[in-house]
């Protein structure tokens, strides 16, 4: 299988051509992200997408994150893998990393796939990541299109 670039612009593609699951489907199952499991998860029950559209940091609700953000579980500084200094410093030279797998469940943008991404996109100073949007029911789609203000963007 030859190797895809997973990158803002090929789902921007996928979504023009109305396959956004299935570029989602095949980001999570590819070497880097590992998480097939996931990536078949989010195809069955979410078969409605957006994106990538741009969010504030602060409108994504992580799994982990730094103290004061909206978390499931505070991580300190120094807790996180060395790589994140890293891809931070890549972002502040202008790398703009894949965008981050995001379900709408009860009117909150949950991430699903990229918490390392978003503490290296907060810690290089953007309070601002792009996202990929996935809903279970149309009627979440319309509804969380119609209800975006200017905060999301695509």
């Amino acid at each position: 299988m030859a190797h895809r670039a997973f990158t803002n612009e090929t789902a921007r593609s996928a979504a023009e051509g109305e396959a956004l699951g299935d570029w989602v489907a095949e980001f999570l199952a590819s070497p880097g992200s590992d998480n097939a499991a996931l990536g078949e998860t989010l195809s069955a029950s979410h078969r409605w997408w957006i994106g990538p559209v741009e969010v504030p940091l602060d409108q994504l609700h992580r799994l982990a994150g730094a103290p004061g953000e909206p978390v499931l579980e505070e991580v300190d500084e120094d807790e996180w893998r060395d790589d994140i200094d890293d891809l931070a410093d890549k972002v502040e030279g202008g790398h703009e990393p894949p965008p981050v797998i995001v379900t709408y469940r009860d009117g909150q943008l949950v991430v699903e796939d990229g918490n390392h991404r978003l503490e290296a996109i907060r810690r290089a100073g953007d309070d601002q990541a792009w996202a990929v949007v996935g809903f279970e029911s149309e009627a979440d789609r319309t509804a969380f299109v119609a209800t975006s203000d200017d905060d999301v963007s695509s």
